[in-house]
């Protein structure tokens, strides 16, 4: 069965959209509009003067598993302490910014994954697959939003 049928673009499909999606009545027909919110995000100061990298310790741990052995839970913590971090304080500062432009209409926040997956589904297929999702959603939402996209 063939489908049919025409889409009033505002302006031409990008070439990259229509790899991706080759059937142009998929693609919005009009540009979003970003509502403002009223709150700045100056006003919110989201830092803790008292926060260190232990602090989480002094948490009362709500969900936390029993761990047997608190020799080998001391290892692994040191194992893990040894590691560079995740995620580079520049590279939080850079999403802080970006973010408070998502809060004021400036840009959009393409937020995306599983919300409970399994370790046995967890591997670098799925880390790509899903990736690849989330980049042609921000494809298509900074083609329709006419904003930029904080994926």
């Amino acid at each position: 069965m063939a489908v049919t049928g025409t889409a009033n673009l505002a302006a031409p499909t990008p070439p990259s959209l229509c790899r991706l999606f080759p059937n142009p009545r998929y693609l919005p027909t009009h540009p979003l509009k970003p509502r403002p919110i009223s709150a700045s995000l100056s006003s919110i100061d989201i830092r803790s003067p008292n926060w260190t990298p232990g602090s989480w310790k002094s948490k009362k741990a709500q969900q936390l598993p029993e761990y047997p052995d608190p020799v080998e839970l001391e290892s692994v913590l040191k194992t893990l302490e040894s590691f560079p971090p995740m995620v580079f304080a520049g590279e939080a500062r850079n999403l802080e910014e970006r973010l408070a432009d998502a809060a004021v209409g400036k840009a959009f926040l393409l937020q995306g994954g599983d919300c409970a997956e399994s370790f046995k589904e967890f591997g670098g297929t799925n880390i790509r697959d899903t990736f690849r999702v989330l980049l042609q959603m921000g494809i298509v939402l900074t083609f329709g939003a006419q904003l930029p996209v904080i994926k």
